[in-house]
């Protein structure tokens, strides 16, 4: 749908920016509770279990980046009326999960051998039903994105973690181990669908066009690539490290990248739930879809390059004070897998805006790119230096090769360099300044709660008054930028990582 003038965009720029704040009010109270619980079961429960764990994680995951082969974006991105399509879509949708749940159910053991965790399987073939939750739900979702209805979101997310986290707390009290985990996260997605449904006053009615069906395959389907191919990314660490290194280390690296993961689920998930519905909406206004594309770019390095840098950067004392000395060895990657962070956040900034554009066939080449250059250098990293050495070659990738391509892809569109890439010079002068902070904090502390603190607080405070004047970016704060500020991605009702 077109933006028709002024009034149109300042409209949708409201609807944008309230999305926004429900969105991040949504990750912020569920970031801080997911550090708690993780707190309490990293005392509960011990690496070998979280290894079995990430088993069933790269299992759910690889069905999740194909069970409805991208469909589901379309409802977002759609220019006309959406629920014309939604029955075609839940076909899709239900059809292919299906399908892959019964993939799973029969490969569940071999892949958990191949794994080095062959005790896996059970959780494997639990959490993987998620897969079917998320078929059904869809489309109340993707229609809930669409309409920026993240209030509504932000109670359906905050009503499964709740539930979620105390079930998965009790049963790993009664020493269920990584069941409880799968139990834990099953039953939070059940109930998410359920408010789903009830909020979006919409239930999956299955229908067939076979013209439609024709149209969200070729727009989906690459989509659908792109996804496996970031499945393929963000798990063949998992694949590389527990076979070569055993169950224990994968729990060690699992826990490492969950914390590096911090920065991406806090800002840019929270994002990735509004930009998409609002860069389509701009689609056919170039000047304001390339302001919004600089206004999120800024706005996202500021806000999670100083966290990336000060996982990185703190990285003993942030594990051992949060998770307990048992953990300490997932320092050794968290100090890369930090950096991996950053690069991840502006990857998907940029992937939504391709796909927004048009260009979903260059994000799945890019994710191809990606995979392609990682799965060589984790082979070397994880064989010559661990876990550390796998976060290491996972940061060179993503750092190096990555987003200068994603770069390159985003100019090819018509973006110009300069407008785009110039507010990034406060929030790199202020990172160079955090950096100086923090190291000469460390020189006179030892790692330890003391250390945490004091590199924080300092960091925090040379980088502040740098970016502050960035503020007049924010929307509502004045400056020319309008409309969109993030990611994409409709997401249905199952929590998978």
């Amino acid at each position: 749908m077109a933006v028709d003038g002024a009034p149109a965009r300042a409209g949708l720029g409201r609807r944008v920016r309230r999305g926004l704040v429900f969105s991040l009010l949504n990750n912020a109270v569920g970031r801080l509770g997911t550090v708690a619980a993780g707190i309490v079961l990293a005392r509960l429960l011990v690496p070998a279990d979280f290894g079995a764990f990430a088993v069933a994680l790269v299992a759910l995951n690889a069905v999740l980046s194909m069970n409805e082969m991208g469909a589901s974006l379309a409802l977002v991105r759609w220019p006309g009326d959406p629920r014309r399509i939604a029955p075609t879509v839940t076909t899709i949708s239900l059809v292919t999960s299906a399908l892959l749940y019964a993939g799973c159910l029969a490969g569940a053991g071999p892949f958990a051998t191949a794994m080095g965790t062959p005790g896996a399987a059970g959780v494997v073939r639990l959490l993987c039903a998620s897969v079917l939750l998320d078929a059904v739900t869809a489309t109340p979702a993707a229609l809930l994105t669409r309409d920026f209805r993240q209030g509504q979101r932000l109670a359906v997310d905050l009503s499964s973690f709740a539930l979620s986290t105390g079930l998965t707390v009790a049963l790993a009290v009664g020493g269920h181990g990584a069941w409880s985990l799968a139990w834990g996260r099953l039953a939070g997605n059940l109930l998410s669908a359920a408010l789903l449904f009830w909020l979006a006053s919409i239930w999956p009615r299955p229908g067939f066009d076979r013209r439609q069906f024709g149209e969200l395959l070729s727009f989906g389907l690459p989509l659908a690539g792109a996804s496996v191919l970031l499945f393929g990314m963000l798990n063949v660490d998992y694949l590389v490290v527990g076979p070569l290194l055993g169950p224990v280390a994968l729990g060690l690296y699992l826990q490492a990248f969950n914390l590096s993961s911090w920065p991406v689920n806090m800002f840019s998930t929270a994002v990735r739930r509004v930009s998409l519905a609002g860069f389509s909406r701009l689609q056919d206004d170039p000047g304001a879809l390339v302001s919004g594309l600089a206004r999120s770019t800024a706005l996202l390095a500021a806000a999670t390059l100083p966290a990336c840098l000060l996982l990185g950067l703190l990285a003993h004392p942030a594990v051992t004070v949060v998770y307990g000395q048992r953990w300490a060895g997932s320092a050794s990657a968290l100090q890369f897998l930090a950096v991996l962070g950053f690069t991840r956040v502006l990857a998907e900034l940029l992937y939504d805006f391709l796909v927004a554009a048009g260009r979903s066939r260059a994000t799945m080449v890019l994710q191809g790119l990606w995979l392609a250059a990682l799965l060589p250098a984790l082979l070397a990293g994880t064989r010559l230096d661990g876990i550390r050495g796998a976060a290491l070659a996972h940061a060179l990738v993503g750092l190096c090769l990555v987003i200068p391509a994603f770069a390159v892809a985003v100019a090819r569109t018509g973006v110009p360099w300069r407008p785009w890439l110039a507010p990034l010079g406060r929030p790199l002068a202020g990172a160079a300044l955090l950096v100086v902070a923090v190291v000469a904090v460390r020189s006179v502390t030892t790692p330890g709660f003391v250390q945490l603190v004091a590199g924080g607080v300092a960091g925090v405070a040379v980088y502040l008054p740098v970016v502050a004047p960035m503020r007049r970016l924010v929307p509502g704060r004045g400056g020319r930028i309008a409309g969109g500020d993030g990611g994409a991605g409709a997401g249905g009702a199952v929590t998978a990582a």
